[in-house]
């Protein structure tokens, strides 16, 4: 079953560009994983936050990127933009 990813980032102030800048790098990796749908990048304004949405085919293959991205240490590099730990939720696409 389809799932859809939430993951907000809480910003160090000043930040918010850095942060745009290294995604902007990453992403294109995390649109070809295997069961990867889309992930669109969501800035608030006026603010030190950035949500990510992203679509996997299963929660499995959204486990299986993050083993992955945890293995390439890329949370080292966003360490130094983030001011609090993420929040990542996970939803079940439903048809009602």
């Amino acid at each position: 079953m389809s799932v859809m990813v939430s993951v907000e980032f809480f910003l160090q102030d000043g930040k918010q560009n850095d942060m745009l800048a290294s995604l902007a790098e990453a992403l294109p990796d995390t649109r070809a994983f295997n069961g990867c749908i889309s992930v669109e990048t969501y800035a608030e304004q006026g603010s030190s936050s950035i949500l990510l949405v992203e679509k996997f085919e299963s929660k499995a293959h959204f486990e299986a990127y993050v083993a992955w991205r945890e293995s390439t240490g890329f949370g080292d590099v966003l360490a130094p933009f983030l001011a609090a730990d993420e929040i990542v939720r996970i939803y079940e696409i439903r048809s009602e």
